[in-house]
């Protein structure tokens, strides 16, 4: 791949990080998170979700967060959104987009959204047709695509179906996640391959999560299939309230790491992301973890 060739990192920290965090950033330390990250370059930042604030309530302030950010041009600012009257909140907050998720497994799709995979398909339908009738685009998570924490494996075929059910209710974009961090490449490889015959790899993210040190390595298996968007997070926080064991998303600076060497483009400055990762190691008081952190620190001693 040369210079010329593009990728797109889709920051979920403000969202999918801190949501698991059991120190809650204050409204103004997010709204400034999320101005550090649009300086730094993103082009598609998380900031929020509208998931009611007793199953969520680190990120109860979402309307206020999403009514202060300083908005950058050309940059889309999406949330989380559950239903209805999430999408209601949603659109009252002017969002860019709107992301919407479920399970490839029963078992966590029961766990997270206390409904099976049949039923949230009639919960999210009504949300995917409003926000697209306000004019916005839909994004889906299909969640543990790769490997389920009460089921263990889970058959591509399932993963297939969910995407496709999605598509079919008119979702613009997917990201397929590895939610408890047990993907390999050849995992990876096989569900892409498995997915495109459903949908233009165009159309397709890919979500990682670095619990066995396996995040990087299914990334570079994804340019592999033809993926060039990947979901991060910065300083690799993360984790999901609803799948034990889980690890933090794969680290933000790590994959710019690797794309910087690869020579890909994001468009995004590697050293203004790191100070963003300080800076919130330093409002949750605690050491980060990802490898440029640990890099970082190391230097610094």
């Amino acid at each position: 791949m040369s210079r010329r060739d593009g990728v797109t990192i889709v920051e979920v920290g403000p969202r999918d990080g801190l949501q698991n965090e059991s120190r809650v950033l204050s409204t103004q330390d997010k709204v400034t998170l999320v101005n550090h990250l649009s300086a730094a370059g993103f082009r598609h930042i998380e900031v929020s979700s509208f998931v009611h604030p007793k199953w969520i309530p680190a990120l109860a302030d979402a309307d206020e967060v999403l009514a202060r950010i300083t908005r950058s041009p050309g940059v889309t600012y999406s949330a989380l959104v559950p239903n209805e009257r999430g999408l209601e909140r949603a659109l009252s907050a002017r969002v860019d987009m709107v992301n919407v998720f479920m399970s490839a497994s029963e078992s966590h799709n029961r766990a997270n959204i206390n409904k099976s995979i049949v039923d949230t398909y009639a919960v999210l339908e009504p949300v995917v047709q409003g926000a697209k009738a306000a004019g916005l685009p839909v994004r889906g998570y299909v969640s543990t695509a790769f490997g389920c924490p009460y089921e263990g494996d889970v058959d591509i075929s399932q993963v297939v179906a969910v995407s496709e059910r999605l598509l079919r209710m008119g979702v613009d974009e997917l990201s397929i996640g590895d939610t408890i961090g047990v993907a390999v490449p050849t995992q990876v490889t096989a569900v892409v391959g498995a997915l495109q015959s459903v949908l233009d790899v165009s159309k397709l993210a890919l979500h990682f999560h670095d619990t066995r040190g396996t995040a990087i390595a299914n990334i570079v298996a994804g340019l592999g299939s033809g993926v060039t968007v990947f979901d991060a997070s910065v300083g690799g926080l993360g984790g999901c309230p609803y799948a034990p064991g889980a690890a933090g998303n794969v680290a933000t600076e790590d994959v710019l790491y690797l794309f910087d060497k690869m020579g890909l483009d994001t468009g995004i400055e590697r050293p203004l992301v790191d100070d963003v990762a300080a800076w919130l190691e330093d409002r949750l008081e605690k050491p980060l973890p990802s490898h440029a952190r640990a890099v970082r620190r190391g230097q610094s001693a």
